[in-house]
């Protein structure tokens, strides 16, 4: 009986330590700074600049609509851009069920460019909350602070669309965990073109390919940046895996600056002349026919930076169909 007795108050204390802990994470995180007091001017030049980043670059029109995946590559569905509704749930090996938002001025008119440019940057909710890195703040937070405002600027501009979508839901612990995951971002100034590396590297940021293209266990990233063998999967069971892009053999070595560009440039079509994918064919979640669109002088500074990377020897197989 005694022994019994100290088995459940170690029990007893061992869980108001449990309790005690996620309280104090529940209370203490996100850990950063309060929205910055900006006001952005929204002239036509930013504007311009920020419909070509949210639609060719950070692909905000990609996430924040529904996408057909009867297409290649899953397209926008025409009129959804920016409206939120995609799910990115268990099927793709997260966490918990989280849901794009509405970021037309109907979803985010109450909100001050200064918390818009913390919830892009540093991953907070006007409200407090963190949101989880499935959208790529920790890359963005390193973007010329003129770029990100220059998006916000364009999201603006929208004719505002009334949808709403139901609130995210997180797996346990990671409800707790994400709330560690933010930070203050660390913005740099956007190096010249002429600089072809440093502009070559900012433009692989701001566009987030480390994210997709670098491999990733247990929620964190493993091996070098750029190497490739990122899982995602598709709700039929078909397992999508990212190539290399490192100039290795198994990578991109012998792809040329003009091949890689013409990579891209091929899906510069209408919709309807992407391929229609059958269920068990290749599909990839790489927005290609919004990639297409980025300036020939941007991808080309990309190809020299992914060149001067360290060679990474990783061949990695990229589609797994879902078993019959």
């Amino acid at each position: 009986m005694k022994i019994a007795k100290i088995g459940l108050i170690g029990l007893g204390l061992l869980l108001l330590l449990v309790l005690s802990g996620l309280t104090y994470l529940s209370i203490a995180f996100p850990k950063v700074s309060e929205a910055p007091d900006i006001q952005i001017d929204g002239n036509a030049k930013q504007v311009a600049r920020g419909k070509y980043l949210a639609y060719h670059v950070m692909m905000c029109a990609d996430c924040h609509s529904k996408r057909d995946f009867s297409k290649f590559s899953a397209p926008p569905s025409p009129g959804t851009e920016f409206t939120g509704g995609e799910v990115f749930d268990h099927s793709m090996g997260l966490p918990g069920v989280f849901i794009s938002p509405n970021i037309t001025p109907y979803g985010i008119g109450g909100w001050t460019d200064g918390e818009l440019y913390r919830l892009i940057t540093a991953g907070v909710r006007r409200d407090g909350e963190p949101i989880f890195p499935i959208m790529p703040y920790h890359s963005f937070g390193k973007s010329d602070p003129e770029d990100i405002k220059a998006v916000i600027a364009y999201l603006r501009t929208l004719d505002p669309v009334e949808k709403t979508h139901p609130e995210r839901s997180v797996d346990f612990p990671v409800n707790f965990i994400m709330r560690t995951m933010p930070k203050d971002p660390e913005p740099m100034k956007k190096p010249e073109p002429t600089d072809l590396l440093a502009y070559g590297k900012y433009m692989f940021t701001a566009a987030a390919c480390g994210d997709c293209h670098t491999k990733m266990e247990g929620g964190s990233f493993v091996g070098p940046v750029g190497g490739g063998g990122r899982e995602f999967g598709f709700p039929d069971g078909s397992i999508l895996r990212t190539p290399n892009l490192t100039p290795h053999e198994t990578g991109i070595k012998y792809l040329s600056e003009s091949d890689f560009i013409q990579r891209f440039k091929q899906y510069d079509v209408p919709d309807s002349q992407l391929a229609t994918v059958q269920p068990g064919e290749f599909q990839t979640i790489m927005p290609w026919k919004m990639y297409a669109g980025m300036q020939e002088e941007d991808l080309r500074a990309i190809y020299h930076y992914l060149m001067s990377l360290a060679p990474y020897e990783h061949a990695v197989e990229r589609f797994t169909p879902a078993k019959p």
